[in-house]
């Protein structure tokens, strides 16, 4: 029986998933998992975040052309409906789903990982954050702007009053255009590259972001995140990082966002936890 994780990215749904799998396969350290993108791109640089197997797979409904039945399947995707999810969670002896909604209830049939959930035999209450994230950073970069991996529809491009006066650095998403990529470095002339995410999300002090996985990254780096909501990105986590006290701005309101920049020294972020031995735990257990 093989072992395999699938996760959802691409250019219009971005890298958050695939930033939640790495962290969560650094915390397993087991070389065995095969990581299914459903995008090539990514598939084919896996080696850069630690993983030593990775493969692109297109689509979702192309997972059982790569497994087979009794294999073993951590899903992290919305992708699925109620009919394909309880297929998997019959053609797998072990399925871990991996999800922040609501919407769907937990099966008895199935292990979940989830932030919603409370504990049981079944439900791991948790967060993943990559354990290269937690320490004492020195902040060398007063103020990062990250929109997200990806902007299809260049909505950064659209919003750019939201962020006027504040002069952030800028980083760049893994994929944006090549066109619209230039023209933001114009923009912005301090910017990250894709490759440098890790020391940004470390070296920065104030991170405004529409990731959610970048805020809880920051967090955990000491840094001081701020999440402006994208329309095209879920609310699954809108109450996760308010219990951390972070600032959610909606509708890009700049009035709102020069408000809480002022009160930003006196606003105190409360501390988010490494679960990387919990969820290890969990996943080992499950998968056994």
């Amino acid at each position: 029986m093989e072992k395999y994780y699938y996760v959802h990215t691409g250019h219009r749904i971005g890298l958050d998933r695939f930033r939640r799998a790495i962290a969560i396969l650094h915390a397993l350290e087991d070389d065995d998992i095969t990581l299914l993108c459903s995008d090539f791109r990514i598939a084919s640089i896996v080696r850069d975040f630690g993983i030593k197997k990775g493969v692109g797979i297109d689509v979702v409904r192309n997972i059982p052309y790569m497994t087979h039945h009794g294999d073993k399947l951590l899903f992290d995707s919305d992708e699925a409906n109620p009919i394909m999810l309880e297929d998997m969670r019959d053609y797998f002896s072990s399925f871990i789903r991996i999800s922040d909604t609501k919407e769907i209830e937990p099966s008895d049939k199935e292990f979940l990982i989830s932030s919603v959930f409370n504990d049981q035999e079944n439900i791991c209450n948790t967060y993943a954050i990559d354990k290269q994230y937690f320490g004492k950073f020195e902040k060398t970069i007063p103020m990062t702007l990250f929109f997200g991996d990806d902007d299809y529809e260049k909505d950064l491009e659209k919003n750019l009053d939201f962020f006027e006066g504040l002069e952030p650095h800028l980083q760049l998403g893994f994929y944006y255009f090549l066109d619209y990529e230039t023209e933001l470095q114009k923009l912005f002339p301090n910017n990250f590259e894709f490759e440098e995410y890790e020391q940004m999300i470390q070296q920065t002090d104030i991170l405004l972001t529409a990731s959610p996985q970048a805020v809880l990254e920051s967090l955990a780096s000491g840094g001081r995140p701020i999440y402006f909501k994208r329309e095209d990105y879920t609310d699954d986590f809108d109450e996760l990082i308010k219990s951390f006290n972070v600032p959610v701005i909606n509708n890009y309101d700049k009035k709102e966002l020069k408000e809480v920049l002022a009160t930003l020294e006196s606003r105190e972020y409360k501390k988010v936890a490494n679960y990387s031995n919990k969820i290890a735990e969990f996943i080992k257990n499950s998968l056994n």
